[in-house]
C-alpha cells in the first residue's frame, strides 16, 4: 500500500491524496494561510481514530449479533499543548440500539482497542524520510 500526495492545481496549499483507487483533499485554514478547502491534516489525522472506532464497534457487535444500529463517533481535540508533546483527544461514543448497559459497556471496551487508537498511544512509530 502506497499513499501519493501531490499540491493541487486549486489553491495556495490544498494537497490531492491518492490512497489506492481512492482521492481525498487535504489543506490549511485561512488563519495560517490556506484557504480551507479540506480538512487539514490533523483533522485527517483525528478522523482515522473516529473512523476506526467506529468500524470496530460496528464489525464486533455484528460480529457478536448485537443489536447496534448504528455508532456516531464525536472528537473534540485539544491541541493547546501540542507544542509541549500533549495531544488530547476527547471521544464521545453515541450508541444507538436496544443495548444493554452491559453491552454498552462491552462496546466501548472494544472501542479502546482499535487499531488506530493503538497506533496513536501504544506503538513507537518509525518514520524514515527521503528525498529525491
Amino acid at each position: 500500500m502506497s499513499i501519493e500526495l501531490r499540491k493541487s492545481d486549486s489553491g495556495t496549499y490544498r494537497q490531492t491524496i491518492r490512497i489506492n483507487q481512492h482521492t481525498v483533499f487535504a489543506d490549511v485554514g485561512k488563519e495560517l494561510g490556506g484557504d480551507d478547502s479540506a480538512p487539514d491534516p490533523h483533522d485527517l489525522y483525528d478522523a482515522a481514530l473516529a473512523a476506526c472506532k467506529a468500524i470496530t464497534v460496528m464489525m464486533y457487535a455484528k460480529r457478536k449479533q448485537l443489536p447496534l444500529d448504528y455508532i456516531d463517533v464525536i472528537i473534540e481535540r485539544d491541541n493547546s499543548r501540542e507544542a509541549q508533546g500533549v495531544y488530547v483527544l476527547n471521544v464521545q461514543l453515541k450508541l444507538q440500539g436496544a443495548l444493554s448497559s452491559e453491552q454498552k459497556q462491552q462496546l466501548g471496551a472494544i472501542a479502546e482497542k482499535c487499531p488506530i487508537h493503538k497506533l496513536m498511544t501504544a506503538v513507537s512509530t518509525e518514520i524514515h524520510a527521503s528525498i529525491s
